[in-house]
């Protein structure tokens, strides 16, 4: 059985499974009331539930569940599924890669972590002026593919307005991307303006973000360098430098 409960205006379904699910569970609740809220926005968020009495689903179900994802593919902003199942748990984690939003997998004793995270901005970009031709730019949490987009815009106009360009990349607070949409946009970006910087610093607290300076080293023609996060203010003095 499937009930769902409707919040913020149709924007967030919360779905509850319970016993075996069936085929007409999705066909008669689950999908429209999905294509409902579809009709008033863009992208909605769920919140999928499925407690110690959920028993999983029959062939029918399965079958449902994949022409559902696939029929609604851009349709969702995010997704939160709350269960102990391993098997359910396990499964999401393996496909959450390729999902086109971003999608999380709480314990059931953390259901509000994962209300409080479906109705909370996951990341942000920054672009800060630091005076001369140095530029920082601060990725924050997981990033989506619109705040790209928004930065793309700063970046340029602030580019514009200065002689020469050197570029400051915080990742101290970066969590990661929201999907492949945002890694995409992540690579547009960075290819579109990789030939303007002459010097780049990169500040970061991980091994991969300092594996990311090396390779990215290759391609620049601008000479980078990797600093601890604690080591902000001589990133800023090294490309004031």
């Amino acid at each position: 059985m499937i009930k769902i409960e409707t919040q913020v205006d149709g924007a967030l379904l919360e779905v509850q499974m319970t016993g075996k699910i069936v085929s007409s569970d999705y066909e008669e609740t689950l999908v429209p009331a999905i294509e409902t809220a579809l009709s008033y926005h863009d992208t909605i968020r769920m919140l999928v539930i499925a407690g110690d009495d959920f028993e999983g689903y029959d062939l029918s179900a399965a079958w449902a569940d994949t022409k559902l994802g696939l029929s609604h593919w851009r349709g969702f902003d995010r997704v939160a599924v709350v269960t102990n199942k391993g098997w359910m748990r396990s499964s999401i984690r393996l496909f959450s890669p390729v999902f086109p939003c971003p999608v999380q997998v709480f314990a059931l004793d953390t259901l509000e972590d994962a209300r409080r995270w479906l109705r909370e901005s996951l990341g942000t970009i920054h672009v800060i002026d630091l005076g001369g031709p140095a530029v920082q730019v601060s990725l924050i949490g997981d990033v989506d593919p619109e705040a790209y987009q928004r930065a793309e815009g700063d970046l340029d106009a602030r580019i514009r307005e200065r002689e020469g360009f050197r570029l400051l990349l915080d990742l101290t607070e970066f969590t990661g991307w929201q999907g492949l949409s945002a890694l995409r946009a992540h690579f547009a970006l960075a290819r579109e303006h990789a030939a303007l910087p002459d010097r780049v610093a990169i500040v970061g607290n991980k091994g991969w973000q300092h594996l990311l300076q090396r390779v990215a080293g290759h391609f620049l023609n601008a000479e980078s360098q990797f600093f601890d996060g604690v080591e902000m203010d001589a990133a800023k003095a090294w490309l004031k430098s």
